[in-house]
């Protein structure tokens, strides 16, 4: 499986900007916008997601990572699709949705590092997650290396770092439904 190094932290209102341009500084070309409809299905060992980009357009996404505030190994399948809809009803027949991420991101490259800037619906705020795409001999602790230096250089502190992934966040932060 292919592996990387993520990490996720909450920016605050004051930071966006600052982080942003440090961001705009450092990438090595302009922003991607993305726009990602997640939908996440019952899956007992990792998680499984489905990444819609648009009607013809997405990516079956299995990936485990622990979850945790400092940067952390993630091993990952991508398996784009050409019937994201279809996909999707199939899935969850077969297993069961658990929830939805949908979510305006922008994507820099900083050499082999994504820098994504992402608006989350349902959450407050902006969000900042790097992940270092780590080659198949390379070690986990090599990108936490890149991780920690870049985290520093954008100024993002150890108390904002995230444990979890953003479909847990939601669970948490929104009232439940009857």
């Amino acid at each position: 499986m292919a592996r990387n190094i993520e990490i996720k932290a909450r920016m605050s209102p004051d930071q966006v900007d600052s982080i942003l341009s440090k961001v705009m500084s450092l990438a090595d070309q302009d922003p991607i916008e993305i726009h990602q409809d997640d939908i996440f299905f019952a899956c007992p060992n990792g998680r499984l997601k489905l990444r819609i980009f648009s009607p013809i357009e997405g990516q079956l996404i299995f990936y485990q990572r622990p979850d945790g505030t400092e940067p952390k190994e993630s091993e990952y399948v991508i398996a784009p699709t050409s019937s994201p809809d279809l996909l999707r009803d199939a899935l969850t027949l077969a297993y069961g949705q658990v929830g939805r991420v949908t979510k305006t991101r922008q994507l820099f490259m900083v050499g082999r590092t994504r820098i994504h800037i992402d608006e989350v619906e349902s959450l407050s705020g902006h969000f900042i997650e790097l992940e270092v795409v780590l080659s198949e001999e390379e070690s986990a602790e090599a990108g936490v290396a890149v991780a920690n230096e870049l985290l520093e250089k954008l100024g993002v502190s150890q108390q904002q770092l995230l444990a979890e992934a953003y479909i847990d966040l939601l669970a948490r932060e929104l009232p439940t439904r009857p």
